[in-house]
């Protein structure tokens, strides 16, 4: 069985996160992904250490299944080359500073002239329109003006990222479904379309608790640690060796948590704790009396209680934890690969089990301008031609002596 977008050609104009990282799942599904790189530098995130064999394994992490084309775009001989890669491509992205693409001319307007049905898809920092359309913008600067930060960390403290890239994940996953979404449009209907999303909006459009809340009673969300604002117990606790999450948000398992976890029958009769709104405004005096029970015993006595009860619990790992748990290995989520130039490696595993062929992890990260000869020759550039956008400065390969695996 064919992965579903194979024989989909992607044009990949984006660097270092959001939109790697969607065209790094379009790879995954089938797609060809060809990625042009800046000649000179290739993506920022190649810059990032850790480097082995001067290659990033961040980069090598993100950018697997995906052809790399290194070009010069400010030379007419590169920006041709683009645009007869874009002229036959079923998809292109791009996350350009706002009006770049158009400057370059490999805007919308310049590859629907010589690509009507093609799909393409804009990311940026705060959309193409509105008052903010023109400033960039990375994560940390979406966060932050998105009110994140302000509800994340704990109560009275300073604002808090959330710990990973959270609203540059959201762009590239919005821009996904939109795209995957445009995309089956198009077979029904033969149309391609233009489609943008941004850091600031995706990552609003994740709030819908807080969203609700704010407009429903003029709720502004606030930090409040690991707790959650609607449900209690609902947080990390502490226990005798670091921490325990319990989830007993239901009056259902609120009731089973104090039966058979803490045992403390009498709990769900105390006034402070009858109903789960109770609960949560109590949550201070809940935390207090729940950790009083749990530090004398460690995490894994108390996960072991909730999962013979019922009741989700689970410990706090670090990462390296997390990422030695057999279950973890179980699920596949750590997938080793061959690098041309790092050796034997490790990359994220597929996050999507499937009963038939949906992804696979096929080609590792290229090196910079790693398939830039193959690729024009499949533009049916001559021997001569290429040689002489090499020799320019058009076209670039950062090792064109080592053999293409």
């Amino acid at each position: 069985m064919a992965l579903p977008l194979s024989g989909i050609r992607v044009l990949d104009l984006t660097n270092v996160l959001a939109g790697p990282y969607c065209t790094m799942v379009l790879g995954d599904m089938g797609a060809e992904v060809i990625k042009i790189e800046n000649a000179d530098k290739g993506d920022s995130s190649r810059n990032f250490e850790p480097q082995i064999n001067g290659e990033s394994y961040c980069f090598a992490v993100l950018n697997r299944n995906k052809k790399s084309l290194a070009l010069n775009l400010k030379d007419p001989d590169g920006l041709k080359v683009a645009l007869a890669l874009a002229s036959q491509a079923d998809i292109v992205l791009e996350n350009f500073r706002p009006g770049v693409v158009k400057r370059m001319g490999l805007g919308y307007e310049s590859v629907k002239a010589l690509n009507p049905s093609v799909i393409y898809a804009s990311l940026s920092g705060f959309g193409q329109t509105g008052p903010y359309g023109k400033k960039g913008g990375f994560d940390i600067i979406a966060q932050g003006m998105s009110g994140i930060m302000l509800m994340t960390g704990e109560p009275g403290g300073r604002p808090a990222k959330v710990g990973i890239a959270m609203n540059d994940i959201a762009s590239g996953v919005t821009a996904l479904s939109g795209i995957l979404g445009a995309l089956i449009g198009k077979f029904r209907f033969g149309e391609g379309q233009y489609l943008e999303t941004s850091l600031l909006e995706a990552g609003l459009a994740w709030t819908a608790w807080e969203f609700g809340a704010f407009f429903g009673s003029g709720e502004i969300p606030t930090a409040t640690g690991t707790r959650h604002r609607r449900a209690a117990p609902y947080q990390a606790y502490r226990s005798a060796d670091g921490y325990v999450t319990v989830g007993a948000g239901s009056q259902k398992l609120w009731l089973v948590f104090c039966e058979k976890v803490i045992g403390q029958p009498d709990w769900p009769a105390n006034p402070k704790y009858l109903t789960q709104t109770l609960r949560v405004q109590n949550a201070d005096a809940l935390e207090r009396d729940i950790e009083a029970l749990l530090m004398r015993e460690s995490t894994a006595h108390w996960v072991e209680k909730m999962d013979a009860a019922g009741v989700p619990g689970g410990p706090v790992f670090g990462y390296e934890q997390i990422m030695n748990d057999p279950h973890i290995h179980a699920r596949k989520m750590v997938h080793d690969i061959d690098h041309p130039i790092i050796g034997p490696m490790k990359t994220l595993g597929l996050p999507i089990k499937s009963s038939g062929e949906l992804s696979t992890i096929r080609l590792p990260a290229p090196w910079l301008g790693q398939h830039s000869k193959e690729i024009l020759e499949q533009l049916g550039y001559s021997i001569e031609q290429i040689q002489g956008l090499f020799a320019q400065g058009a076209v670039f390969d950062q090792h064109p002596d080592k053999a293409r695996p």
